[in-house]
């Protein structure tokens, strides 16, 4: 239990930073799109392109562009927002799970 207790506040940290960080990356491709003179495979934009692409290629397969418009990235903020909901926001998961910790040990 005290190992537990030592580990989830740092885990809580940096699963909710690599979540924030997933959801910048993918609203910075949606801005993206409304340029589509930018390659994403040069210069400091594969620091945008490279950890997203996999991702959106999968999706791209299964839902097809809107009007025209790619909503991949759209669909993608939406689940990642949602995940780091559920687990480090107020109610989430490894949240309550440390609450419970506290409270246990107090």
């Amino acid at each position: 239990m005290a190992l537990l207790r030592q580990l989830l506040p740092p885990l809580h940290l940096l699963l909710g930073l690599a979540l924030a960080a997933w959801t910048l990356l993918f609203l910075f491709r949606i801005v993206l799109t409304w340029y589509p003179q930018v390659d994403l495979r040069q210069g400091p934009w594969r620091l945008v392109g490279a950890p997203t692409e996999p991702l959106l290629a999968l999706t791209r397969r299964l839902v097809a562009p809107i009007g025209g418009v790619d909503v991949t990235p759209v669909i993608w903020v939406g689940l990642v927002s949602l995940l780091r909901e559920l687990l480090v926001g107020q109610q989430g998961l490894i949240s309550q799970v440390m609450l419970r910790l506290s409270v246990l040990t107090a």
